[in-house]
């Protein structure tokens, strides 16, 4: 924005509420990602997924990250340090421009430390209840078809596999990132419950 010399300054764009849901363990902070936390997300992604798919598949973890996800979504994402600062978990995630009754999150991460504590569930609660909340009907993602652990824990959480091509284990959309890329695609309908689920035990 143009200003005349000496007029007041443009005031600052409002941040955005801090995250605040049951489900997000309460011994983590909570804030919405800045510019600056893409690079320290980066830093995590291989030690994260125990070096995943080796060379290839660290090039694509950091390519599907570029920072404008922590710039221009950050209102929908989520990031947890520990007490002292640390990185813990992440969710980058957004609502459809194209379909305005669907969201979708595009990646999410947990130190291996927090693993099996409910943690990546609760972040997922978390974008459920926001996404609910601001008019979406469903919520979309992906995961590599290798991933199984992964699959299992997206079914736990009431994603349907969307059919594609069947495989010696699970249904895979072919080259959906490209050629030879392949994913598992699943998709969820959000429902009044997930605008305000129960707090964890």
């Amino acid at each position: 924005m143009n200003r005349t010399p000496g007029g007041p300054a443009p005031a600052p764009p409002p941040s955005p509420a801090r995250p605040d849901h049951p489900t997000l363990p309460g011994e983590l902070r909570w804030r919405h990602p800045r510019g600056a936390d893409q690079a320290r997300v980066l830093a995590v992604l291989d030690d994260w997924w125990g070096g995943f798919g080796g060379e290839a598949g660290s090039r694509q973890r950091a390519l599907l990250l570029p920072r404008l996800f922590f710039q221009h979504f950050a209102d929908t994402s989520v990031f947890g340090e520990a007490a002292d600062g640390r990185l813990t978990a992440f969710l980058i995630g957004f609502r459809s421009a194209a379909q305005p009754d669907a969201a979708y999150i595009h990646f999410v991460g947990v130190d291996p430390a927090l693993r099996r504590r409910g943690v990546a569930a609760g972040l997922y609660r978390w974008f459920f209840a926001q996404a609910a909340a601001g008019g979406a009907r469903r919520v979309d993602a992906i995961t590599s078809p290798g991933n199984a652990a992964s699959v299992a824990f997206h079914t736990a959480l009431g994603f349907r596999i969307i059919p594609g091509q069947r495989t010696a284990d699970v249904d895979v959309q072919t080259d959906y990132d490209g050629p030879g890329l392949h994913r598992v695609a699943f998709t969820r309908p959000l429902t009044p419950a997930d605008t305000a689920p129960a707090a964890p035990s």
